[in-house]
């Protein structure tokens, strides 16, 4: 059973609707306003399609634990050489741009998608990471920050390890910021190895409904970084 969606600024509870969705679909309509997706990431949603747009709540869920992050041997060298350096939201379109031209089964991140994201992210809600090769973007990471929450979108890479190393330098910064939870939606292979898990809808939920508690601030330092 799939709501859909009028002009209320609404969703249905996907703890009473997880039985009847079909695989993770919750909900059908409305707009990408950053009101309605700053109302849907509280609720553990995502869009994931623009026409018509559509709401998804999936079982089961991949996060990364910010506690039990796996640095292999080889990237923790590439960390020490400091070949890669990094910022916070000083490329937030280029880096949405490149995730959506990076080819990838199902790719989602339309023209729709990169406009309401960067409204989300001149809104305050929305946040990059950049990884640099000399003055050469390579890498980077975007997402919504809310409360105790953040849901990455996407990542993309030119030089090997640099998608990695955006990752590991947001989530120091999420430690750093006293984040509770680090949505990355689906488990892939580079998630994975660095110990991205799955848990049930009905434990991400748990984890969403104490993390909105805290009172975050994502506040990058807009200083460079080597890490």
């Amino acid at each position: 059973m799939v709501a859909f969606l009028e002009n209320k600024l609404w969703f249905p509870d996907p703890r009473h609707y997880g039985e009847y969705m079909d695989n993770g679909l919750l909900a059908v309509g409305g707009e990408m306003s950053v009101e309605r997706l700053k109302l849907a990431y509280r609720m553990g949603l995502f869009p994931w399609t623009d026409r018509p747009v559509t709401w998804w709540c999936p079982d089961p869920r991949g996060i990364i634990d910010l506690n039990n992050v796996r640095i292999s041997r080889s990237l923790a060298r590439a960390r020490r050489k400091g070949v890669f350096r990094c910022t916070m939201n000083q490329s937030f379109e280029e880096v949405v741009t490149a995730c959506a031209k990076t080819p990838r089964p199902g790719s989602w991140i339309t023209e729709p998608f990169i406009r309401a994201y960067l409204r989300m992210h001149q809104a305050g809600y929305a946040h990059s990471v950049e990884c640099w090769q000399e003055d050469v973007l390579v890498g980077g990471i975007y997402g919504v920050a809310t409360a105790g929450l953040f849901a990455g979108e996407s990542m993309f890479y030119r030089a090997s390890n640099a998608s990695k190393i955006a990752l590991l330098h947001l989530v120091d910064h999420l430690r750093v910021r006293g984040y509770q939870l680090f949505d990355i939606q689906m488990v892939t292979p580079v998630t994975e190895s660095l110990g991205a898990i799955q848990i049930t809808r009905e434990q991400y939920l748990d984890r969403l409904q104490d993390a909105v508690k805290c009172a975050c601030t994502f506040a990058p330092d807009v200083s460079d970084s080597n890490k």
